[in-house]
């Protein structure tokens, strides 16, 4: 453990002590968002982030150390453990380094160096392999080992035998894959063709190389796709004869009289097993690295999507367009509450524009609809000019247009008809749409992440490794924003740290039988919720209409003796204290010693100073902060756009090479990340985040290919 910690605080530029503590507080199964929220002291204020892959390490590290000792005891079985070996996988800092060590002593399938030496040629190999013998023909060193009864018919066979065992030792070599490996990430140039004719989504790659060290994660990711859909050839190219080289300067030992035989030897290694392997493995490398740069991307894009500002206190008319079987409406409460739904058909081939209009038209009179959420996908153009002219004769209401992504996978899904079993999976679809603008949050966890369109090639990483970082994601992002205990379904309790799908559940049904939750203290009544689980779950459950304004905060039940303290030391009692006294409260707490406040309750300093900004702001929502969803009451068309326009847009997507930006016209614009800023951009991200209002200008407008060229630069 103390090395363990060593390492991790030297690599996360942490001290020993708050790594240790970290270690132990993961260790006792408490949760990132509880680590990071209530424990910050023992940490030294790290983030969920940082404490993720702080986590994600550790547990790394300690798969290296157990593959180690594996392989440690699987050489000792096999008598091979020596002292060279022990220091050589005690050195060994990553996986593949382990696997190289133990790879001349693993279990093989059967090939020609193990054909060999089931004939008896090792001894032979060996013999040849030191390259000690300067006398004398290899004719007279194989002839001994001639053996019909083995296969071995004359000497040329026995030195082919031997020469394929000593292939093997030099692909199997440590050392030798090393530096070849190193050599080829070095010096490889990635490159591919295309498999097909005329112009497609690969027409970038038809002829095209990049260097293995500078090709963007992006590039390898749509290379790859290309490949699986055959449509274009791949490989890795590099120098082979300087290669090839190296692995004979490192093998053979010139004078010796089998040094030609180790030297044809060491070709055949090269040509026949190291560089197919290599090109596998540094593929596989590159796949890996562009694998957690888009699951890093996604999450990125995904945490502020989710945080997205609520569109609170309206009633909102989700609109989800279709051509033949119609656009269908549903229009829902301040609260969620399904309130009315309809079909209407003003889009192609029905046109039903003044029938439609006067459907729309009643549904907002009758349920004082103040917004509108169209969802983006088929038909969504002729839905929006549709709304737009509607909204000319209609005061006082906006649409937003709304990212439908995964809508209809929830629609299908279980979790939606156990929601509305009265409505089919269309309508079910629109008051998604509803929900999304009114509450993304709420109405997103229920959706597989890699269904809700933001990333880049999500599709193409491994689904358990994405689903473990979105999953963090999405806990994080809930954990911020507080759950109302009362009114939160199954689905986000479940994403609740501490909480599972069965223990969500079960708060469900309690509250189903028993009416809503007095108090946060109620939730130990609820099956399998222990002292534990309270723990972990208590400080992220809201409970608006408790008698206990705390239950209404982020303040953990294990403060509220300190918050107590406090509001007491400012002269306020907690039982009295409303919202109408946070100002009164806030010029107190600057005259308090905060330090004396915290030694007197025996908490952290840091605690107490997140408990008094959970105290000035109790019930807030932190999305509240951020700025509002941009409501549209006009439309362009993308034949509209011209160059040097200057227009409002919301991020939608950010990407390596840059963000998407919706600007009204249906089709979003790419801002390049050169044009993302006057100055140096490293990544989009450091510019621009999902759900971010920019103002564009126009650079470009290919209506054929429909993609729009923008720019964020002032000059």
């Amino acid at each position: 453990m103390p090395d363990l910690c060593a390492q991790l605080a030297g690599e996360f530029k942490r001290s020993v002590r708050e790594v240790s503590n970290v270690i132990k507080l993961i260790d006792d199964g408490n949760t990132i968002p509880f680590i990071a929220r209530y424990r910050k002291e023992m940490h030294g204020g790290m983030d969920d982030q940082t404490l993720r892959e702080l986590g994600e390490r550790l547990a790394y590290l300690r798969h290296l150390q157990e593959r180690r000792e594996e392989v440690a005891s699987a050489l000792q079985a096999l008598g091979k453990y020596d002292e060279p070996l022990r220091q050589a996988l005690d050195r060994a800092l990553t996986l593949a380094e382990i696997e190289d060590i133990y790879r001349p002593y693993r279990p093989k399938r059967r090939t020609r160096a193990t054909v060999a030496k089931e004939r008896g040629l090792e001894p032979l190999a060996l013999k040849l392999w030191e390259q000690r013998i300067a006398k004398g023909s290899l004719a007279d060193l194989a002839r001994p080992f001639v053996c019909e009864d083995k296969g071995v018919a004359d000497t040329e066979q026995a030195l082919a035998g031997a020469a394929d065992i000593i292939a093997e030792y030099i692909s199997d070599s440590a050392e030798v894959r090393g530096r070849l490996r190193d050599f080829v990430q070095d010096r490889a140039v990635v490159k591919s063709s295309s498999c097909t004719d005329g112009d497609n989504a690969y027409s970038l790659y038809a002829d095209y190389q990049e260097s293995v060290k500078t090709i963007p994660p992006h590039r390898v990711l749509a290379i790859n796709r290309g490949e699986k859909e055959k449509a274009l050839k791949v490989s890795l190219v590099w120098d082979s004869s300087r290669a090839q080289e190296q692995v004979v300067a490192q093998t053979v030992r010139r004078g010796s009289v089998s040094s030609s035989l180790v030297e044809e030897a060491a070709r055949d290694a090269y040509g026949r097993l190291l560089a197919p392997a290599l090109e596998r493995e540094v593929r596989g490398m590159l796949t890996d690295r562009a694998n957690e740069q888009a699951i890093k991307m996604f999450a990125l894009n995904l945490k502020p999507l989710l945080l997205q500002p609520p569109v609170k206190g309206k009633v909102i008319l989700g609109f989800d367009p279709a051509y033949r079987t119609g656009c269908k409406l549903a229009v829902v409460s301040p609260i969620g509450k399904v309130l009315d739904t309809a079909v209407i058909y003003p889009t192609p081939p029905h046109c039903e524009t003044q029938k439609a209009k006067s459907i729309l038209k009643a549904l907002i009179a009758k349920h004082n609809v103040e917004v509108i959420a169209i969802g983006n996908g088929t038909a969504s153009k002729e839905s929006e000019i549709f709304v737009a002219g509607l909204l000319e004769e209609v005061k006082g209401v906006a649409y937003a247009m709304v990212s439908e992504a995964g809508a209809s996978v929830y629609s299908a899904s279980k979790l939606a008809a156990e929601e509305f079993p009265q409505y089919d999976v269309s309508l079910r679809s629109a008051v998604s749409i509803a929900r999304r603008l009114q509450d993304p949050l709420a109405e997103l966890v229920k959706i597989d992440p890699k269904s809700i369109g933001v990333g880049q090639y999500q599709h193409d990483v491994p689904a358990a490794r994405l689903d473990e970082a979105l999953g963090g994601t999405v806990e994080d992002c809930v954990n911020s924003v507080g759950v109302d205990l009362n009114t939160a379904s199954a689905a986000l309790l479940q994403r609740v740290a501490g909480l599972s799908a069965v223990t969500a559940q079960n708060i469900v049904k309690y509250r189903e039988a028993n009416g809503p939750f007095a108090s946060r203290r109620e939730l130990l009544k609820v099956a399998k919720i222990g002292p534990k689980c309270f723990e972990q779950c208590a400080g992220f459950l809201r409970v608006p209409d408790s008698a206990q304004i705390l239950d209404n905060t982020g303040v953990h039940p294990e403060s509220y003796a300190a918050a107590t303290a406090l509001l007491k030391r400012c002269g306020l009692a907690v039982k009295t204290f409303s919202r109408s006294q946070c100002a009164e409260l806030a010029k107190k707490i600057a005259s308090v010693d905060m330090s004396e406040v915290a030694k007197e309750c025996q908490v952290g300093l840091v605690t107490l100073q997140d408990i008094a900004k959970e105290l000035l702001k109790p019930g807030r929502d932190p999305r509240e902060e951020l700025p509002p969803v941009l409501l549209r009451t006009d439309i362009m068309s993308l034949e509209d756009l011209e160059p040097g326009m200057t227009l409002r847009g919301t991020v939608r997507n950010v990407v390596d090479f840059g963000a998407f930006v919706d600007i009204g016209v249906h089709q979003d614009g790419l801002v390049h990340i050169s044009e993302l800023s006057d100055s140096y951009v490293r990544h989009p991200f450091d510019v621009v985040s999902v759900g971010d209002i920019v103002d564009v200008t126009v650079l470009s407008v290919d209506v054929a290919k429909k993609r729009i060229s923008l720019s964020m630069r002032q000059q």
